[in-house]
């Protein structure tokens, strides 16, 4: 059972913060896990916050590698037990942080994978015994691979947001902000087809006017398009290990492929900061190594 202060915090991330459930219990799972070490650490056999110190919280994260756990989880966990402690301080339940200066394991960085155009070219082929099903599939992979939108801000839109002859689409990312993404021809040529095919099938009594519709004419799910889009393109490339997410990549890697401004690119995928659209600097500085040692008499 967690802490009685543990139990506050949990109730602070629920009431105060409006976190999710799902981020909630893995806040308590951590936290648990790390109250069962002070307690086995000190040999008190009890949780007493305030004789946690920074080497406490060392030796734990110390265990944790130990363990195998990989720095990215080892770090989430170190990351909730600041909160719970930039909490207590808050609270006037401890004098100082005894995490805040303690760091986490580096990550090793992971470049994203991308398709390469010869496979989206033969994905988005189109055939006369495409069905109307088949034919909005690729119409959202069309929409994916000419604005990198997130699927979560795909399945979002509604007919009032796309300007077809202005060639833009408004979406709302993280946050729910919003911004106007620009689509290019073979996007916009696709839902010109599509909209027909639409109107034809969508429920009439909808509160609401989605742009992508089920089977049934609803408003179509996240789940639905992955596990459709992942078919189609297992179809062609058996084990291509699809997600949507991968289109957000190629988006981003086919751009900058082509001598996009990295700060424009920053803009069209919705990033925060810069530092999150770096990564795809990190692919083309990959790229460049490998032509090096491929092309130099000294490599």
């Amino acid at each position: 059972m967690p802490d009685n202060k543990v139990n506050g915090f949990l109730e602070y991330l629920k009431k105060e913060r409006s976190y999710s459930r799902h981020t909630i219990k893995a806040y308590e799972t951590d936290l648990i896990q790390f109250s069962r070490f002070v307690k086995e650490y000190g040999g008190t056999g009890s949780f007493d916050v305030s004789s946690v110190d920074k080497k406490t919280v060392q030796h734990f994260v110390g265990s944790l590698t130990e363990k195998g756990l990989s720095p990215k989880s080892t770090g989430r966990k170190l990351a909730s037990i600041k909160s719970f402690f930039r909490y207590l301080l808050k609270h006037a339940h401890v004098e100082s942080n005894p995490a805040s200066a303690v760091k986490a394991p580096k990550q090793h960085a992971t470049l994203p994978k991308f398709l390469q155009k010869e496979v989206l070219e033969q994905v988005l082929s189109h055939s006369d015994k495409d069905d109307w099903q088949l034919k909005r599939d690729k119409t959202i992979l069309e929409l994916l691979y000419s604005t990198g939108i997130r699927l979560s801000e795909l399945v979002a839109i509604d007919m009032g947001d796309v300007q077809i002859d202005q060639k833009t689409v408004k979406v709302f990312g993280k946050g729910g902000k919003e911004r106007i993404v620009p689509f290019g021809g073979k996007a916009a040529e696709a839902l010109g087809f599509y909209f027909k095919e639409r109107n034809i099938h969508v429920q009439k009594d909808l509160d609401d006017n989605p742009l992508f519709i089920s089977k049934q004419g609803l408003r179509i799910s996240p789940r639905t398009v992955q596990s459709r889009l992942k078919k189609l393109f297992d179809s062609v490339a058996a084990g291509s290990g699809f997600t949507p997410h991968l289109m957000r990549h190629t988006f981003a890697t086919h751009l900058l492929d082509h001598g996009a401004d990295i700060r424009a690119v920053k803009e069209l995928l919705g990033h925060a900061s810069l530092s999150s659209t770096q990564i795809y600097t990190h692919l083309e500085t990959e790229k460049m190594k490998k032509i090096f040692e491929q092309a130099h008499p000294h490599a």
